[in-house]
Protein backbone atom coordinates (compact mmCIF):
# COMPACT_ATOMS: atom_id res chain seq x y z
CA UNK A 1 0.00 0.00 0.00
CA UNK A 2 1.46 3.46 -0.77
CA UNK A 3 1.96 5.75 2.01
CA UNK A 4 -1.61 7.02 2.81
CA UNK A 5 -2.98 7.74 5.78
CA UNK A 6 -5.55 10.09 8.03
CA UNK A 7 -6.37 13.66 5.94
CA UNK A 8 -5.34 15.23 8.95
CA UNK A 9 -1.62 15.09 7.78
CA UNK A 10 0.47 15.01 5.07
CA UNK A 11 2.65 12.18 3.98
CA UNK A 12 5.91 11.69 5.79
CA UNK A 13 4.32 13.31 9.03
CA UNK A 14 3.43 10.48 10.66
CA UNK A 15 3.90 11.78 14.28
CA UNK A 16 2.62 15.08 14.09
CA UNK A 17 -0.66 13.45 11.89
CA UNK A 18 -1.03 11.25 14.96
CA UNK A 19 -0.63 13.83 17.72
CA UNK A 20 -4.17 15.37 15.32
CA UNK A 21 -6.23 12.34 15.46
CA UNK A 22 -5.21 12.13 18.92
CA UNK A 23 -6.24 15.46 20.04
CA UNK A 24 -9.28 15.35 18.05
CA UNK A 25 -10.73 11.97 19.60
CA UNK A 26 -9.75 13.49 22.84
CA UNK A 27 -12.34 17.04 22.42
CA UNK A 28 -15.09 14.64 20.97
CA UNK A 29 -14.55 11.50 23.55
CA UNK A 30 -17.51 13.05 25.87
CA UNK A 31 -19.95 12.70 23.29
CA UNK A 32 -18.38 10.33 20.97
CA UNK A 33 -20.98 6.78 21.63
CA UNK A 34 -23.70 9.26 21.73
CA UNK A 35 -23.30 10.52 18.45
CA UNK A 36 -21.77 7.22 16.93
CA UNK A 37 -25.27 5.74 17.03
CA UNK A 38 -27.49 8.98 16.66
CA UNK A 39 -26.00 9.71 13.30
CA UNK A 40 -25.89 6.00 12.36
CA UNK A 41 -29.40 5.58 13.56
CA UNK A 42 -27.55 2.62 16.05
CA UNK A 43 -26.81 0.52 12.41
CA UNK A 44 -23.10 1.17 13.97
CA UNK A 45 -24.24 -1.32 17.11
CA UNK A 46 -25.17 -3.71 14.69
CA UNK A 47 -22.42 -3.29 12.26
CA UNK A 48 -19.87 -4.19 15.24
CA UNK A 49 -22.09 -7.42 15.78
CA UNK A 50 -21.94 -8.57 13.00
CA UNK A 51 -18.67 -8.46 12.58
CA UNK A 52 -18.27 -10.36 16.23
CA UNK A 53 -20.26 -12.83 14.80
CA UNK A 54 -18.58 -13.32 11.71
CA UNK A 55 -15.33 -13.71 13.66
CA UNK A 56 -17.03 -16.14 16.10
CA UNK A 57 -15.14 -19.45 14.86
CA UNK A 58 -11.48 -17.77 16.03
CA UNK A 59 -12.52 -16.17 19.34
CA UNK A 60 -14.54 -19.54 20.39
CA UNK A 61 -11.15 -21.67 20.52
CA UNK A 62 -9.53 -21.71 23.86
CA UNK A 63 -7.26 -20.09 24.77
CA UNK A 64 -7.70 -17.64 21.89
CA UNK A 65 -5.97 -14.65 22.30
CA UNK A 66 -7.26 -11.02 20.15
CA UNK A 67 -6.73 -7.59 20.23
CA UNK A 68 -8.83 -4.84 18.88
CA UNK A 69 -6.94 -1.94 18.07
CA UNK A 70 -7.91 1.85 17.40
CA UNK A 71 -10.39 0.67 20.30
CA UNK A 72 -12.10 3.80 21.20
CA UNK A 73 -14.75 3.60 23.25
CA UNK A 74 -14.21 -0.12 23.17
CA UNK A 75 -17.84 -0.97 21.41
CA UNK A 76 -16.12 -3.69 19.35
CA UNK A 77 -13.85 -4.75 22.00
CA UNK A 78 -16.92 -6.00 24.30
CA UNK A 79 -18.42 -7.46 21.51
CA UNK A 80 -15.48 -9.82 20.64
CA UNK A 81 -15.50 -10.86 24.38
CA UNK A 82 -19.02 -11.74 23.96
CA UNK A 83 -17.91 -15.04 22.01
CA UNK A 84 -14.10 -15.56 23.34
CA UNK A 85 -13.06 -18.16 25.44
CA UNK A 86 -9.86 -16.77 25.63
CA UNK A 87 -8.61 -12.87 26.27
CA UNK A 88 -9.48 -9.81 24.05
CA UNK A 89 -7.52 -6.82 24.70
CA UNK A 90 -8.64 -3.22 23.39
CA UNK A 91 -6.07 -0.96 22.50
CA UNK A 92 -5.92 3.13 21.54
CA UNK A 93 -3.69 5.87 21.72
CA UNK A 94 -6.11 8.24 22.84
CA UNK A 95 -6.59 8.46 26.53
CA UNK A 96 -9.93 9.78 27.33
CA UNK A 97 -11.54 7.35 24.95
CA UNK A 98 -10.05 4.14 27.43
CA UNK A 99 -11.41 5.90 29.95
CA UNK A 100 -14.62 5.77 28.88
CA UNK A 101 -14.32 2.20 27.74
CA UNK A 102 -12.32 1.31 31.19
CA UNK A 103 -15.85 2.75 32.71
CA UNK A 104 -17.96 0.67 30.65
CA UNK A 105 -15.89 -2.60 31.90
CA UNK A 106 -16.30 -1.44 35.12
CA UNK A 107 -19.97 -1.08 35.09
CA UNK A 108 -20.91 -3.80 32.97
CA UNK A 109 -23.52 -6.88 34.79
CA UNK A 110 -22.37 -10.00 32.15
CA UNK A 111 -19.27 -11.64 32.96
CA UNK A 112 -18.00 -11.21 29.33
CA UNK A 113 -16.50 -8.02 30.05
CA UNK A 114 -14.50 -9.22 32.50
CA UNK A 115 -12.61 -10.81 29.59
CA UNK A 116 -11.65 -7.28 27.76
CA UNK A 117 -9.03 -5.73 28.98
CA UNK A 118 -7.31 -2.11 27.74
CA UNK A 119 -4.02 -0.54 27.14
CA UNK A 120 -2.87 2.66 25.72
CA UNK A 121 -1.06 1.94 22.76
CA UNK A 122 -0.64 3.33 19.24
CA UNK A 123 -1.36 0.71 16.41
CA UNK A 124 1.63 2.06 14.70
CA UNK A 125 3.71 0.14 17.01
CA UNK A 126 2.06 -2.13 19.98
CA UNK A 127 3.61 -2.87 22.84
CA UNK A 128 3.01 -6.64 21.52
CA UNK A 129 5.58 -9.80 20.77
CA UNK A 130 5.66 -10.74 17.42
CA UNK A 131 3.27 -14.00 16.39
CA UNK A 132 1.38 -13.58 19.32
CA UNK A 133 -2.37 -13.05 18.09
CA UNK A 134 -5.38 -15.66 16.89
CA UNK A 135 -7.22 -12.55 15.87
CA UNK A 136 -6.66 -8.59 15.40
CA UNK A 137 -9.23 -6.21 14.64
CA UNK A 138 -10.02 -2.59 14.14
CA UNK A 139 -13.55 -0.95 13.64
CA UNK A 140 -14.25 2.38 12.34
CA UNK A 141 -10.57 3.69 13.55
CA UNK A 142 -8.05 2.10 10.79
CA UNK A 143 -9.23 4.83 8.95
CA UNK A 144 -7.40 7.41 11.12
CA UNK A 145 -3.85 5.79 11.22
CA UNK A 146 -1.10 8.40 9.85
CA UNK A 147 -0.04 5.81 7.56
CA UNK A 148 -2.24 2.52 6.79
CA UNK A 149 0.25 0.49 4.82
CA UNK A 150 2.57 0.61 8.35
CA UNK A 151 -0.85 0.01 10.58
CA UNK A 152 -1.40 -3.13 7.74
CA UNK A 153 1.94 -4.43 8.55
CA UNK A 154 2.12 -4.02 12.08
CA UNK A 155 -1.39 -6.05 12.37
CA UNK A 156 0.72 -8.45 10.30
CA UNK A 157 4.03 -9.03 12.69
CA UNK A 158 1.69 -9.28 15.91
CA UNK A 159 -0.62 -12.60 14.11
CA UNK A 160 0.50 -15.95 14.32
CA UNK A 161 0.49 -17.83 10.91
CA UNK A 162 -2.78 -18.88 10.06
CA UNK A 163 -4.29 -15.89 12.44
CA UNK A 164 -7.20 -13.26 10.88
CA UNK A 165 -7.31 -9.59 10.41
CA UNK A 166 -10.52 -8.22 10.05
CA UNK A 167 -11.00 -4.49 9.67
CA UNK A 168 -14.54 -3.02 9.80
CA UNK A 169 -14.22 0.75 8.17
CA UNK A 170 -16.55 3.00 6.18
CA UNK A 171 -16.06 2.22 2.23
CA UNK A 172 -18.04 3.42 -1.07
CA UNK A 173 -21.71 2.65 -1.52
CA UNK A 174 -22.65 0.32 -4.29
CA UNK A 175 -26.23 1.00 -4.38
CA UNK A 176 -27.48 3.07 -6.99
CA UNK A 177 -30.48 4.78 -5.53
CA UNK A 178 -28.85 4.82 -1.28
CA UNK A 179 -25.97 6.27 -2.78
CA UNK A 180 -26.59 10.02 -3.96
CA UNK A 181 -28.40 10.51 -0.78
CA UNK A 182 -25.93 8.65 1.75
CA UNK A 183 -23.29 10.48 0.47
CA UNK A 184 -25.78 14.60 0.62
CA UNK A 185 -26.22 13.42 4.40
CA UNK A 186 -22.75 12.36 4.82
CA UNK A 187 -21.34 15.35 3.45
CA UNK A 188 -23.79 17.75 4.45
CA UNK A 189 -26.05 16.70 7.19
CA UNK A 190 -24.08 14.74 9.66
CA UNK A 191 -21.32 17.62 9.81
CA UNK A 192 -23.43 19.82 10.86
CA UNK A 193 -25.44 18.10 13.75
CA UNK A 194 -21.99 16.16 14.96
CA UNK A 195 -20.82 20.12 15.23
CA UNK A 196 -23.75 21.32 17.48
CA UNK A 197 -23.95 18.21 19.53
CA UNK A 198 -20.41 17.67 20.06
CA UNK A 199 -19.63 21.62 20.14
CA UNK A 200 -15.75 20.72 18.45
CA UNK A 201 -15.98 22.66 15.34
CA UNK A 202 -13.87 20.06 12.22
CA UNK A 203 -14.42 17.35 13.81
CA UNK A 204 -17.50 16.10 11.87
CA UNK A 205 -16.23 17.59 8.30
CA UNK A 206 -13.07 15.24 9.16
CA UNK A 207 -15.77 12.10 9.13
CA UNK A 208 -16.04 12.23 4.99
CA UNK A 209 -13.05 13.62 4.04
CA UNK A 210 -11.30 10.76 5.94
CA UNK A 211 -13.63 8.54 4.21
CA UNK A 212 -13.56 10.01 0.90
CA UNK A 213 -9.49 9.53 1.24
CA UNK A 214 -10.05 5.75 2.23
CA UNK A 215 -9.52 2.48 0.01
CA UNK A 216 -12.53 1.53 -1.47
CA UNK A 217 -13.51 -2.05 -1.08
CA UNK A 218 -11.71 -3.67 -3.92
CA UNK A 219 -8.53 -1.53 -3.08
CA UNK A 220 -8.26 -2.35 0.79
CA UNK A 221 -8.86 -6.04 -0.30
CA UNK A 222 -5.73 -5.97 -2.83
CA UNK A 223 -3.50 -3.87 0.29
CA UNK A 224 -4.21 -6.50 2.27
CA UNK A 225 -2.79 -9.20 0.25
CA UNK A 226 -0.04 -7.28 -0.23
CA UNK A 227 1.08 -6.76 3.29
CA UNK A 228 1.02 -10.38 3.06
CA UNK A 229 -2.85 -12.00 4.05
CA UNK A 230 -4.39 -14.60 1.72
CA UNK A 231 -8.45 -15.72 1.45
CA UNK A 232 -9.22 -12.10 1.98
CA UNK A 233 -12.77 -11.61 1.38
CA UNK A 234 -15.37 -8.23 2.35
CA UNK A 235 -18.66 -8.34 3.41
CA UNK A 236 -20.98 -5.16 2.41
CA UNK A 237 -23.45 -3.67 5.06
CA UNK A 238 -26.22 -1.15 4.12
CA UNK A 239 -25.20 -1.58 0.14
CA UNK A 240 -21.38 -0.62 1.59
CA UNK A 241 -21.98 2.28 3.52
CA UNK A 242 -19.95 0.36 5.69
CA UNK A 243 -17.69 -2.78 5.14
CA UNK A 244 -16.22 -5.83 6.62
CA UNK A 245 -12.72 -7.22 5.28
CA UNK A 246 -11.01 -10.24 6.68
CA UNK A 247 -8.03 -12.32 5.86
CA UNK A 248 -5.80 -14.76 7.27
CA UNK A 249 -1.63 -14.08 7.71
CA UNK A 250 -0.42 -16.57 5.56
CA UNK A 251 0.85 -20.00 7.08
CA UNK A 252 4.70 -19.85 6.76
CA UNK A 253 4.21 -16.11 8.10
CA UNK A 254 5.46 -14.59 5.27
CA UNK A 255 4.40 -12.08 2.61
CA UNK A 256 2.44 -13.08 -0.73
CA UNK A 257 2.34 -11.17 -3.66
Amino acid sequence: MEQKGSPLGAPGQVQETARAVQTMFARVAPRYDFLNHLLSARLDVQWRRAAAVQLRPILERPGSVAADVCCGTGDLTFALARFSAGRVLGADFCHPMLVIARAKRAGATGGSAQRAGFIEADTLSLPLRDNALDLVSAAFGFRNLADYGRGLSEMHRVLRPGGVIAILEFSRVQWPVVGPLFRFYFRRVLPLVGTLISRVPGAYQYLPESVARFPDQESLARSLREAGFAKVRYRNFFGGVAALHWGEKNAQGRQVS
